[in-house]
Protein backbone atom coordinates (compact mmCIF):
# COMPACT_ATOMS: atom_id res chain seq x y z
CA UNK A 1 0.00 0.00 0.00
CA UNK A 2 1.81 3.55 -1.01
CA UNK A 3 0.94 6.85 0.81
CA UNK A 4 -0.45 9.48 -1.49
CA UNK A 5 1.65 12.56 -0.41
CA UNK A 6 0.36 15.82 -1.00
CA UNK A 7 2.18 19.14 -1.19
CA UNK A 8 1.90 21.21 1.60
CA UNK A 9 -0.40 23.74 2.10
CA UNK A 10 1.54 27.62 1.53
CA UNK A 11 -1.58 28.72 4.04
CA UNK A 12 -1.12 26.44 6.80
CA UNK A 13 2.65 26.79 6.17
CA UNK A 14 2.17 30.29 6.34
CA UNK A 15 0.04 29.32 9.41
CA UNK A 16 2.90 27.37 10.99
CA UNK A 17 5.38 30.12 10.18
CA UNK A 18 3.97 32.72 12.55
CA UNK A 19 3.06 30.46 14.98
CA UNK A 20 6.84 29.52 14.67
CA UNK A 21 7.77 33.25 14.98
CA UNK A 22 5.45 33.35 18.40
CA UNK A 23 8.16 30.41 19.78
CA UNK A 24 5.34 27.83 19.14
CA UNK A 25 7.22 24.59 19.57
CA UNK A 26 4.07 22.45 18.07
CA UNK A 27 3.41 24.51 14.95
CA UNK A 28 7.08 24.22 14.04
CA UNK A 29 7.06 20.45 14.53
CA UNK A 30 4.36 20.67 12.21
CA UNK A 31 6.21 22.91 9.53
CA UNK A 32 9.23 20.59 9.85
CA UNK A 33 7.75 17.52 9.56
CA UNK A 34 5.61 18.60 6.17
CA UNK A 35 8.67 20.54 4.22
CA UNK A 36 11.94 18.60 5.85
CA UNK A 37 11.53 16.34 2.91
CA UNK A 38 11.55 18.35 0.37
CA UNK A 39 13.69 20.68 1.98
CA UNK A 40 16.19 17.54 2.22
CA UNK A 41 16.00 16.64 -1.69
CA UNK A 42 16.97 20.34 -2.14
CA UNK A 43 19.82 20.31 -0.48
CA UNK A 44 20.86 16.90 -1.53
CA UNK A 45 20.40 18.00 -5.18
CA UNK A 46 23.49 20.85 -4.02
CA UNK A 47 25.57 19.13 -2.22
CA UNK A 48 25.42 15.62 -3.64
CA UNK A 49 26.49 13.72 -0.17
CA UNK A 50 23.71 12.78 2.30
CA UNK A 51 25.59 13.99 5.62
CA UNK A 52 26.26 16.69 3.82
CA UNK A 53 22.69 17.65 3.02
CA UNK A 54 21.52 16.47 6.23
CA UNK A 55 23.63 18.83 8.30
CA UNK A 56 22.99 22.17 6.24
CA UNK A 57 19.17 20.84 6.86
CA UNK A 58 19.56 21.04 10.24
CA UNK A 59 21.16 24.50 10.22
CA UNK A 60 18.38 25.98 7.82
CA UNK A 61 15.35 24.87 10.63
CA UNK A 62 17.42 26.52 13.17
CA UNK A 63 18.09 29.28 11.09
CA UNK A 64 14.21 29.26 9.93
CA UNK A 65 13.26 29.03 14.09
CA UNK A 66 15.72 31.78 14.78
CA UNK A 67 14.24 34.21 11.47
CA UNK A 68 10.18 32.98 11.18
CA UNK A 69 8.99 36.18 12.96
CA UNK A 70 10.94 38.06 10.14
CA UNK A 71 8.63 36.22 7.51
CA UNK A 72 6.46 38.46 5.08
CA UNK A 73 3.99 36.25 3.12
CA UNK A 74 3.53 38.95 0.76
CA UNK A 75 7.33 39.17 -0.46
CA UNK A 76 7.27 34.87 -1.02
CA UNK A 77 5.33 31.75 -0.67
CA UNK A 78 6.65 29.77 2.82
CA UNK A 79 8.64 26.78 0.70
CA UNK A 80 10.26 29.72 -1.66
CA UNK A 81 11.61 31.73 1.43
CA UNK A 82 12.39 28.15 3.46
CA UNK A 83 14.22 26.81 0.09
CA UNK A 84 15.81 29.97 -0.31
CA UNK A 85 17.46 29.63 3.35
CA UNK A 86 18.52 26.30 2.58
CA UNK A 87 20.22 26.92 -0.28
CA UNK A 88 22.47 30.03 0.98
CA UNK A 89 23.52 27.28 3.88
CA UNK A 90 24.24 24.89 0.91
CA UNK A 91 26.13 27.37 -1.07
CA UNK A 92 27.76 28.55 2.37
CA UNK A 93 28.76 24.98 3.36
CA UNK A 94 30.64 24.87 -0.27
CA UNK A 95 32.22 28.18 0.16
CA UNK A 96 33.83 26.31 3.99
CA UNK A 97 34.81 23.37 2.87
CA UNK A 98 36.64 22.34 0.10
CA UNK A 99 33.71 19.71 -2.03
CA UNK A 100 34.06 20.29 -5.66
CA UNK A 101 30.29 20.13 -6.84
CA UNK A 102 29.60 18.94 -10.54
CA UNK A 103 26.74 20.65 -11.63
CA UNK A 104 24.40 19.16 -14.46
CA UNK A 105 23.73 21.78 -16.75
CA UNK A 106 20.14 21.68 -17.76
CA UNK A 107 19.06 20.28 -14.13
CA UNK A 108 20.86 24.00 -12.99
CA UNK A 109 18.57 25.60 -15.63
CA UNK A 110 15.90 24.10 -14.25
CA UNK A 111 16.79 24.79 -10.86
CA UNK A 112 17.78 28.62 -11.75
CA UNK A 113 14.35 29.19 -14.04
CA UNK A 114 12.48 27.64 -10.70
CA UNK A 115 14.62 29.98 -8.50
CA UNK A 116 12.64 33.12 -10.07
CA UNK A 117 9.06 31.61 -9.57
CA UNK A 118 7.38 29.60 -6.84
CA UNK A 119 6.47 25.96 -8.84
CA UNK A 120 3.80 25.60 -5.41
CA UNK A 121 2.40 29.03 -5.73
CA UNK A 122 -1.58 28.84 -6.54
CA UNK A 123 -2.69 30.77 -10.23
CA UNK A 124 -3.69 33.32 -7.97
CA UNK A 125 -0.22 33.93 -6.17
CA UNK A 126 1.49 33.26 -9.94
CA UNK A 127 -0.44 35.47 -11.61
CA UNK A 128 0.86 38.29 -8.59
CA UNK A 129 4.15 37.89 -9.45
CA UNK A 130 5.74 40.64 -10.45
CA UNK A 131 6.24 41.87 -13.78
CA UNK A 132 10.11 42.52 -13.18
CA UNK A 133 10.46 38.55 -12.31
CA UNK A 134 8.60 38.23 -15.23
CA UNK A 135 10.41 40.06 -17.76
CA UNK A 136 14.34 38.87 -15.88
CA UNK A 137 13.32 35.53 -15.84
CA UNK A 138 12.57 36.15 -20.03
CA UNK A 139 15.56 37.51 -20.47
CA UNK A 140 17.67 35.09 -18.32
CA UNK A 141 16.08 32.15 -20.81
CA UNK A 142 17.35 33.91 -23.64
CA UNK A 143 20.60 33.77 -22.65
CA UNK A 144 23.21 30.98 -23.48
CA UNK A 145 23.15 28.09 -21.63
CA UNK A 146 26.46 27.92 -19.74
CA UNK A 147 26.54 31.80 -19.82
CA UNK A 148 23.02 31.65 -17.62
CA UNK A 149 24.62 29.14 -15.17
CA UNK A 150 27.83 31.91 -14.50
CA UNK A 151 25.38 34.78 -13.80
CA UNK A 152 23.21 32.29 -11.78
CA UNK A 153 26.19 31.18 -9.83
CA UNK A 154 27.15 34.85 -9.30
CA UNK A 155 23.84 36.62 -8.47
CA UNK A 156 21.66 34.10 -7.41
CA UNK A 157 23.91 32.34 -5.40
CA UNK A 158 26.24 35.26 -4.30
CA UNK A 159 29.46 33.19 -5.37
CA UNK A 160 32.77 35.60 -6.14
CA UNK A 161 34.15 35.20 -9.74
CA UNK A 162 36.66 33.14 -8.58
CA UNK A 163 34.39 30.90 -6.90
CA UNK A 164 32.29 30.87 -9.85
CA UNK A 165 35.29 29.80 -12.47
CA UNK A 166 36.12 27.46 -9.65
CA UNK A 167 33.06 25.62 -9.68
CA UNK A 168 32.96 25.97 -13.74
CA UNK A 169 36.56 24.88 -14.22
CA UNK A 170 36.82 27.99 -16.09
CA UNK A 171 39.45 30.93 -15.90
CA UNK A 172 38.77 33.91 -13.99
CA UNK A 173 39.20 36.02 -16.94
CA UNK A 174 36.40 33.85 -18.62
CA UNK A 175 34.29 34.17 -16.39
CA UNK A 176 34.42 37.99 -16.09
CA UNK A 177 34.02 38.47 -19.51
CA UNK A 178 30.52 36.37 -19.50
CA UNK A 179 29.45 37.89 -16.51
CA UNK A 180 29.69 41.60 -18.26
CA UNK A 181 28.47 40.50 -21.33
CA UNK A 182 25.44 38.63 -20.16
CA UNK A 183 24.75 41.82 -17.91
CA UNK A 184 24.88 44.15 -21.13
CA UNK A 185 22.34 41.85 -22.96
CA UNK A 186 20.17 41.18 -19.48
CA UNK A 187 19.95 45.34 -19.28
CA UNK A 188 19.16 45.64 -23.20
CA UNK A 189 16.59 43.16 -23.25
CA UNK A 190 14.36 44.70 -19.78
CA UNK A 191 15.18 48.22 -21.61
CA UNK A 192 13.41 46.40 -25.06
CA UNK A 193 10.76 44.84 -22.93
CA UNK A 194 9.95 48.01 -20.63
CA UNK A 195 9.27 50.15 -23.99
CA UNK A 196 7.30 47.18 -25.81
Amino acid sequence: MSIDVQPPDPQQLATWLRASGNRDGAAFRSLYDATSPKLFGFALRILHKHELAEEVLQESFVAIWNNAAGYQSHLSAPMTWMTTIVRNKAFDHLRRSDVTVEIDADQFDRDVMDALHDPQATPIEALQMSGDAKALAWCMSALEGVHRQVVALAFFHDLSHSEVAEHMKLPVGTVKTWIRRSLEKLRTCLAKREQA
